[in-house]
């Protein structure tokens, strides 16, 4: 099939062009990421994720080059994303593993939590509006970089940037409060 026919009818939302799209690429690009990050059932989920921005964000896709190309360049960002993730999730989880008394709900183990909340709180308050917004998107409702400046109609570098102003914004002011290994997990 011809690519500007697929692209466009994508970008319109043709069901029938969707379908054929994501029926001839998707094994291969489900073969792809799981070259990447070995996890079936992740690879699973990032691929049809893809999909689905692709039918809910079709107005505002911008496919300039191959289809296949956009297509697996898509799938590779997203599965470095999740690596991303999972790294920082891995470290969460030694650091609570080993702490001690971390399981314990204390009173001191409580305010010293409440006081850290509110830390967090006024820092991000100090933040530009836009900047708080991107990073609330981000790490709160965990959104990826593309998700949140196609919402807000951003480039992904604009996103990018803001992110990284409010995690430097957040070490400068937390520092007193975290552990330093904890403020590499804000990274």
């Amino acid at each position: 099939m011809n690519e500007t026919f697929l692209k466009q009818g994508l970008q319109e939302k043709n069901k029938v062009v969707f379908d054929f799209v994501f029926q001839y690429y998707y094994s291969a690009l489900c073969a792809y990421a799981e070259s990447i990050i070995q996890d079936e059932n992740a690879v699973e989920d990032i691929v049809q994720e893809l999909f689905v921005t692709i039918w809910m964000k079709s107005e505002k896709l911008a496919i300039t080059g191959s289809l296949k190309n956009y297509l697996f360049i898509s799938v590779k960002n997203r599965c470095f994303d999740f690596l991303k993730h999972q790294k920082v999730r891995l470290k969460s989880s030694r650091y609570f593993k080993d702490a001690p008394n971390s399981t314990q709900t204390t009173p001191e183990n409580w305010l010293a939590e409440t006081e850290l909340r509110e830390q967090i709180e006024n820092c991000l308050q100090k933040l530009p509006p836009r900047c708080q917004e991107i990073f609330r998107l981000s790490r709160f409702d965990g959104l990826k970089n593309q998700e949140i400046a196609d919402q807000l109609g951003l480039s992904k570098r604009t996103v990018e940037l803001q992110i990284t102003n409010a995690l430097k914004a957040l070490r400068k002011d937390l520092q007193p409060y975290l552990p330093l290994f904890m403020l590499a997990l804000l990274q």
